[in-house]
């Protein structure tokens, strides 16, 4: 057990039953009133984000959480199936787990993925990611200019919007927080 004074941005504690990360906290001590502290936490499954206030010194049931290093390996049409990296076994990862960036992973792409128990809690995608745009209206010489945009479907699936002077095979970087486009790669 923790308590209130243990808090720290980024810990993972079970509160109402659920695990939720600590995204930002206060401790405030309110004229003749008892001192309490305010956190921002972030419920792992749904994403939510509340605000709730802690007795000062309240105990807190801390979550330790394991961080493990896997490769992303295809999607079998319900689930995204990674590879342990230290004892190669197989392992079937639900794409809601993952948050929106799981439409941008290549085969192949490591991530690390923080698990409590054999229950995955959340996932460290790489920032941005190079794909090849499989599927595009051509583009026209001389469209640089302005910051117009075209849906491209890169080899994930995935839709991008890319500035206008994006062809058909040509490799891009891709946020995978936002799934903007970033820059075009050079070969």
């Amino acid at each position: 057990m923790a308590t209130t004074a243990d808090f720290r941005i980024g810990m993972i504690i079970r509160y109402n039953g659920e695990l939720h990360r600590i995204e930002e906290y206060i401790h405030r001590t309110p004229g003749n009133l008892r001192a309490f502290v305010q956190a921002k936490l972030r419920n792992l499954k749904t994403g939510r984000v509340s605000e709730n206030r802690f007795r000062s010194g309240e105990e807190v049931e801390e979550v330790r959480v394991e961080q493990k290093e896997f490769q992303y390996l295809y999607h079998d049409g319900q689930s995204l199936q990674f590879m342990d990296k230290e004892s190669y076994e197989q392992m079937p990862v639900d794409a809601k787990s993952l948050g929106e960036g799981a439409k941008y992973l290549k085969e192949g792409e490591t991530i690390q993925l923080m698990m409590v128990g054999h229950d995955i809690v959340g996932a460290e995608i790489p920032f941005n990611v190079e794909l090849k745009v499989v599927e595009t209206e051509p583009g026209v010489r001389g469209n640089t200019a302005t910051g117009a945009t075209k849906p491209a479907k890169v080899e994930t699936g995935a839709l991008v919007n890319v500035p206008l002077f994006i062809n058909e095979g040509d490799i891009i970087r891709v946020d995978t927080r936002s799934g903007e486009y970033l820059e075009r790669v050079k070969n």
